[in-house]
């Protein structure tokens, strides 16, 4: 056990987020049983070594492991953690859960035999604790860990220290909440670097960051999908080939019986791909008020802007498809989105409609409608800045 001591205290040391994710405060540690979701690429194990600094320093009551290490092949996870617990051992981090065969009996197990131990592990986004892991239904508490937020990102780059906002707060307030925004900084000089690179954490590392992204993406696919969803490796090509004809043309509508023909699989297996791929947080779907999975989505979206960049032709990025795509990416975390009446329109919640915009909106307002547009500045009435958005979280 010694050696996972070492490596803990190297990482705490020496491996540091630079922003305090919100999550930190989201979540309610107390739990026993903590699982971290989040697509590939978004900090979890970076997270998981901050919370180990903020709360227990190097003491060793806290323990990260990565179940990567070739030791738990031959080792039980349960016998670690139990090991672990009488050495006084009070809250075990668990990286990359799903690469230890049965982790849902043994975590589920640890939870039983260890009624003094905290646990908290990491997994991809594709999982699904509690539908697809009986074992942990009553027991688990699972989170979502993002990438950056616009605001992160700015508090980052210019050094503010921006909070985050309510949607609520956002609409009844934008006018006063964007001044304060304005006051100190202009994010407009930090918008578009964000939409290109900054969603991803790993934007600040010294390597190019499309040919970075790129290979995240193939490990979402190889890994979070294909390993986790126990997929035939012989259909990798044609999820991959999906991936980047829907990535062509979004945002647009979802043409399921197209697609089978292109890449010669059924609609079925369409549908079931395009879901695969939604887990894995690199496509969304959008559907009319009262539809959703298993029928056919109205328009796909790549997940986020960055992946428009790398999947489209820089110079021929639709800058309508840009907005479209970072407004539904934010507002998503803590709302129901679905399609509006009209194309560039969304429904949140099933109450309020937003028109995007990437130009001016003139002549008369419609009072039904929020307009959200890519403006340097403070908006006006029902017009809110769509950076504003980005403070959502």
């Amino acid at each position: 056990m010694e050696r996972f001591y070492r490596t803990h205290t190297y990482l705490v040391e020496h491996v540091q987020s630079h922003v305090r994710r919100q999550l930190m405060d989201e979540i309610d540690w107390s739990h026993r049983l903590i699982g971290i979701k989040g697509s590939r690429g978004v900090g979890k194990t970076t997270f998981l070594i901050d919370y180990a600094r903020e709360r227990f320093g190097t003491d060793r009551s806290c323990l990260y492991i990565n179940l990567n290490h070739f030791y738990f092949t031959k080792h039980s996870l349960l016998e670690f953690a139990q090991a672990f617990s009488k050495q006084g051992g009070k809250t075990l981090l668990i990286d990359q859960v799903f690469k230890y065969p049965d982790w849902s009996k043994q975590l589920r197990a640890i939870y039983d035999t260890c009624p003094e131990l905290h646990v908290v592990f990491s997994g991809s986004s594709v999982m699904r604790l509690k539908e697809e892991n009986p074992d942990l239904v009553d027991v688990v508490q699972s989170y979502n860990l993002r990438g950056f937020s616009f605001r992160e990102y700015l508090n980052l780059m210019a050094g503010t220290s921006f909070q985050p906002v309510k949607l609520d707060e956002l609409l009844s307030n934008h006018l006063a909440l964007a001044a304060e925004v304005l006051a100190t900084v202009q994010p407009a000089a930090y918008f578009k670097d964000y939409l290109h690179h900054g969603f991803y954490p790993f934007f600040l590392e010294k390597r190019n960051f499309s040919e970075n992204l790129l290979k995240t993406m193939n490990m979402m696919i190889e890994v979070d999908v294909l390993l986790i969803k126990q997929i035939d490796l012989k259909y990798l090509s044609k999820i991959r080939a999906l991936l980047y004809q829907v990535g062509l043309e979004a945002p647009g509508p979802a043409n399921v019986s197209r697609l089978s023909q292109d890449i010669d699989i059924s609609r079925a297996t369409v549908m079931n791909y395009l879901k695969y791929l939604k887990d894995a947080r690199l496509i969304d779907t959008l559907y009319p008020v009262g539809e959703c999975y298993p029928k056919k989505p109205s328009r796909i979206y790549l997940h986020n802007t960055n992946l428009m960049y790398v999947m489209q032709d820089k110079l021929s990025v639709d800058k309508q498809g840009i907005c479209e795509t970072f407004f539904y990416n934010t507002v998503h975390k803590d709302n129901k989105v679905n399609m509006g009446a009209k194309r560039k329109q969304f429904v949140l919640n099933g109450a309020e409609t937003f028109q995007i915009s990437c130009g001016k909106v003139s002549g008369k307002l419609n009072p039904d409608l929020w307009y959200v547009v890519d403006l340097p500045q403070a908006g006006r009435d029902r017009v809110i800045p769509l950076w504003l958005f980005g403070f959502l979280y």
